[in-house]
């Protein structure tokens, strides 16, 4: 059973149209491009050996990389280095901000349920209007729904063999 490392981050730009042109090629090259010019050929070839894009979500920005225990550090180290994306000959300043580092999806997708409410409970206090109250109430409900079927559900990890 080989043990793996899930780094849940998002990514972090100016330019709207940046989450729009957003692809699991385009973030796995800027990534292993990163970890090339920290680390060298070595730290590549040790990130390299399981590395993947597991999920994407390009309309909220939220990325989940996947790569092996014994190199997750590699790759957590060299993500500030991440400057840009390049998707259809256009290249998109951004940053990966990363969330939190997990043993399963599970784990980070329990993460990414609290860290979603916390930001829309900061919305919440920040509302202008009562339309916007109840979108984001609404929103909220939602959040704690989701997490509720998922701990119901079956525990399913995705550490299994490759």
């Amino acid at each position: 059973r080989a043990l793996r490392r899930y780094v849940l981050c998002e990514v972090v730009s100016e330019d709207p149209r940046c989450r729009q042109c957003i692809e699991d090629r385009a973030v796995g090259l800027a990534v292993r491009d990163a970890i090339g010019r920290v680390h060298g050929d070595y730290g590549l070839a040790c990130c390299s050996i399981s590395f993947t894009v597991k999920y994407l979500n390009a309309y909220t920005g939220t990325v989940l990389l996947r790569c092996r225990k014994d190199s997750y550090r590699l790759l957590c180290s060299a993500l500030p280095f991440v400057r840009q994306l390049e998707s259809r000959a256009q290249r998109y300043p951004c940053i990966l901000n990363t969330l939190h580092v997990g043993g399963t999806i599970r784990t980070c997708q329990k993460f990414l349920i609290q860290y979603n409410r916390r930001q829309l409970l900061m919305l919440l206090q920040n509302c202008t209007n009562e339309e916007e109250r109840r979108c984001i109430q609404k929103s909220l409900l939602s959040c704690s729904i989701a997490e509720e079927q998922s701990q119901s559900g079956d525990e399913e990890d995705d550490d299994g063999t490759e």
